[in-house]
């Protein structure tokens, strides 16, 4: 396979005298950017640096290998660059702490060509840097054509080794984008199994899928088995019963010897059965709870979301449709004289409901999939029943009116608590071989489903339900009071969880005030539409206002949807970013709701009928002052958003901590 069909001439620079990592990157990527492999040269270095945070690319003997999987690179690809002189000791960090980095190759890797040639001759270049022959006579290289002929050149056969040992041991190697450390550290594996004289088979699971895999034969003779990974273990159950040894994917390049003799002589623990992917420790030690935690909120959300977008989309579709070509009020598409209308009217009436419904599933999939996370399999039924709890369906199918549902605070603790029930039981419960089946199909869903049950009835729903009747008497309450106040008040409540309880019952007593005319709706409308407007705008003016991403490649695709999902006055699209982030982004939007409403308020713009959003524009008194109090909510989320999520980064940069927002 030729490697140098990933690059060219143009892209390889020769004793250039720049001075540090960001300085290289840089100069790299506009390279890339120039020869057309990838689209967008900051995008492309922000993923590229999240890479560099999760572990060393600074390998040894002047050699650095920077990678990211972008979805701003066009097509795979490599840039290469040599230094006059080497960096600092520390300016680029290496597994070995003293490398001197002064050859580096820039890996741009799309999201979605698994299995193609591109990666297949990506994972090959990895493989041949790690011979130290190759790296110096690329590093002594004088001109680009020259460092390119020896790119060029057919890697040399590697001769078949006849190891004569009883001894033998399985890897599995994987990193966060699947190319270059999965299968340096492969080969750092079998050449010192080589010469340790002990047979060494590695499975790479990379960005190609799973390679050379690991049979049941192989399991069945092997000592024990190494998992050099920075992911979880795809199928890790396979190895049931066998010894073993975790770490991080680089490790081998450095301590490849000790970690080999570590598995024979002194592994960590034996591989139990049940083990799931969703279960790796990392060096032997349990993943921190905090770290598991929001990994369950981020599996959580991922799979919530496509339901959001599409529940969004039905919701939209039948409204702009009902109302453009209609012409019909929009408050009337739900009503049930509408069940036999048929045609177009009946056609939209019921992709509304359908909308609708789907959107009750968001917190059983959001609470399912966070048990997911933690327990696995196990936990993806009581996760669903706990969402059930936390989206109010109960109430439905109970006949109970009026029943207030715990919404997303309901959905975190019930799908977490969901995952740690599931997973103690499955890790406690023991039984012969011939009961066994009955544990993942019988005990451990009816066991931690009527865990649920009893947690949802006594704490859950009791607990939120009295803060909701706590809220709902304190604005009651404040009806005598000023028209600021209260419209602070109702704003408030409405933004606190975005069509949950709390929002609810501070709909339900707005809107009786203005049915009796005591007090317009003015500040309840506004507050419904500005929190998902707000956080989708700071989803796409964060690099332009600090210069760099603040958010997660998942929450940018929820911003869109969030900010088109405001306009027709559908907050839940900014579900996520409170499930994320709840501490940031709830008192933000407070914040930006009572700002909006309270200075539409305070320059006269009146509303009095419940249409938010654009339909509900002819219907306001003074619009003018309601679409100042608008923008400047809408301002106040986007910006308190961006500044508070880039000082937290900064501060996590400085102290060395994991970024993830």
């Amino acid at each position: 396979m030729n490697i140098a069909s990933m690059t060219k001439p143009t892209l390889i620079q020769i004793n250039r005298t720049l001075t540090s990592r960001n300085e290289i990157l840089t100069e790299l990527a506009k390279q890339l950017y120039e020869s057309g492999y990838i689209t967008d040269i900051e995008e492309f270095i922000e993923d590229v640096q999240k890479r560099e945070k999760h572990s060393e690319t600074g390998m040894e003997n002047g050699l650095a290998i920077p990678h990211g999987k972008s979805k701003a690179v066009k097509k795979a690809g490599f840039a290469v660059m040599t230094l006059e002189s080497p960096l600092a000791e520390n300016e680029w960090p290496s597994i070995d702490a003293s490398n001197k980095v002064e050859l580096i190759f820039l890996l741009a890797i799309p999201d979605d060509e698994a299995g193609t040639t591109h990666l297949q001759l990506l994972a090959e270049l990895s493989s041949r840097l790690m011979n130290q022959d190759f790296v110096s006579a690329l590093k002594n290289a004088q001109t680009s054509q020259a460092l390119y002929e020896l790119l060029s050149q057919e890697k040399e056969g590697t001769a078949v080794q006849n190891i004569d040992s009883d001894k033998f041991v399985l890897a599995v190697t994987a990193c966060a984008t699947g190319i270059a450390h999965t299968y340096m550290a492969a080969e750092a594996l079998e050449q010192k199994g080589a010469e340790m004289g002990i047979k060494v088979h590695v499975e790479k699971q990379g960005a190609n899928g799973i390679e050379d895999r690991i049979t049941p034969e192989m399991i069945a003779k092997a000592d024990g088995v190494i998992f050099a990974v920075d992911t979880k273990v795809k199928e890790k159950e396979r190895f049931a019963g066998k010894a073993f040894v975790e770490t991080k994917v680089a490790e081998p390049l450095k301590n490849s010897e000790k970690i080999i003799q570590a598995v024979l002589e002194a592994p960590q623990g034996i591989v139990k059965e049940g083990q799931g992917e969703n279960q790796v420790e990392q060096s032997g030690k349990k993943k921190g709870l905090k770290d598991e935690l929001m990994a369950a909120v981020m599996t959580g959300i991922s799979y919530m979301i496509p339901l959001l977008v599409a529940a969004g989309l039905m919701l939209g579709i039948a409204k702009l449709i009902w109302i453009l070509a209609l012409g019909m009020d929009p408050v009337t598409i739900g009503d049930a004289a509408y069940n036999d209308a048929g045609g177009i009217t009946g056609f939209l009436h019921f992709l509304d409901a359908f909308g609708n419904m789907l959107f009750k599933f968001i917190y059983p999939v959001f609470a399912m999939f966070a048990a997911y996370s933690i327990a696995d399999r196990t936990g993806l039924i009581a996760g669903f029943a706990g969402g059930i709890f936390a989206g109010g369906l109960h109430y439905t199918f109970w006949g109970i009116e009026g029943g207030i549902p715990s919404g997303f605070l309901g959905a975190l603790v019930l799908g977490l608590a969901a995952g740690y029930s599931s997973r103690f039981l499955n890790e406690k419960i023991r039984l012969s071989k011939n009961f066994s089946a009955m544990k993942p199909m019988f005990l451990i869903p009816g066991l931690s489903v009527l865990f649920i049950f009893i947690l949802n009835l006594y704490v859950v729903d009791p607990v939120f339900g009295g803060l909701n009747q706590l809220i709902a008497k304190g604005i009651e309450s404040m009806s005598g009071s000023g028209q600021l106040g209260l419209s602070a008040i109702i704003a408030s409540a409405t933004a606190f969880d975005l069509g949950g309880p709390v929002n609810k019952a501070a709909g339900a007593i707005a809107i009786g005030l203005s049915t009796d005319g005591i007090f317009p709706l003015t500040p309840r409308v506004l507050a419904i539409v500005i929190p998902p407007l707000g956080l989708g705008l700071s989803t796409m003016i964060d690099r332009y206002v600090v210069g760099r991403r603040v958010y997660p490649q998942d929450l940018r695709v929820a911003g869109g949807t969030s900010f088109l999902l405001g306009f027709l006055a559908i907050s839940e699209g900014a579900i996520p970013f409170m499930l994320r982030n709840p501490l940031i982004t709830i008192p933000i939007n407070i914040i930006g709701a009572i700002v909006g409403s309270c200075t539409a308020v305070a320059l006269g713009a009146v509303q009095w009928l419940p249409l938010p959003a654009i339909w509900g524009w002819p219907l306001v008194t003074n619009l003018p002052a309601y679409l100042i109090g608008l923008v400047a909510g809408v301002l106040v989320i986007a910006f308190g958003n961006i500044l508070v999520r880039y000082m937290i980064i900064k501060r996590k940069e400085a102290n060395g901590e994991k970024i993830d927002m």
